[in-house]
């Protein structure tokens, strides 16, 4: 980028993806030209997510896990404890006034790569996939994105799968796939290495130096 901003960010903790949601479309809704940019880090208690276009019959079985009909992109995905999901409320339009070119693919981008790169602090090879958004390690998932375009600012964004109960992704097509494989952090290096804590700070340093950000409040 030719003019870096700052970048917030915020660590949420645990909360009801019903209520980060909400959070974000107000914020989303009352920024203003000023308004930082802002990434927040948050878990997630089991729940099944769907897109804006997303088809019922991805979701295989019907279980105790709470579905929810989201306005992001994309079709179903799973979100559970152990899982590290990075929101990025980031005002697109305001970067082009400041002569910077970043468009919605660029985001994608940013957010792919900073997965890629952060697996490679591990020594694990990662890729993303032209025609089906996410990151990949030997044709398993081990990160979902989506977004959401409002007022020329994103919300939303990658949910990375780290050490956590894998098991109802079996019970949907994950983000619409058919037979599609997910995987995760721990199946590749210690457990002791493979927690939200240790991974979420390589995350964010990795997006805003592919962005040219200055990360704030982390």
């Amino acid at each position: 980028m030719k003019n870096p901003i700052s970048l917030i960010v915020r660590q949420l903790g645990i909360q009801d993806y019903q209520t980060v949601w909400h959070n974000m479309k107000t914020f989303t809704d009352e920024r203003h030209a000023e308004t930082p940019d802002e990434i927040w880090l948050v878990q997630h208690p089991s729940v099944f997510t769907q897109g804006q276009a997303g088809k019922a019959e991805h979701l295989l079985q019907q279980t105790a896990i709470p579905v929810v009909q989201s306005d992001r992109g994309g079709q179903i995905t799973y979100h559970g404890l152990g899982q590290q999901v990075m929101y990025v409320l980031i005002d697109i339009k305001r970067q082009k006034s400041l002569g910077n070119n970043l468009n919605v693919r660029d985001l994608v981008t940013g957010l792919e790569q900073a997965v890629v790169k952060t697996l490679a602090d591990y020594g694990i090879k990662a890729y993303p996939k032209p025609d089906a958004p996410g990151v990949y390690i030997d044709e398993k998932k081990i990160c979902s994105l989506g977004l959401r375009i409002r007022k020329g600012c994103s919300f939303h964004g990658l949910a990375l799968n780290i050490n956590m109960d894998l098991s109802p992704f079996y019970f949907i097509n994950p983000c619409g796939y058919v037979g599609l494989e997910m995987c995760q952090l721990v199946d590749f290096i210690h457990p002791e290495e493979a927690t939200c804590e240790k991974v979420a700070p390589k995350l964010v340093t990795h997006f805003a130096q592919l962005l040219g950000y200055n990360a704030t409040n982390f």
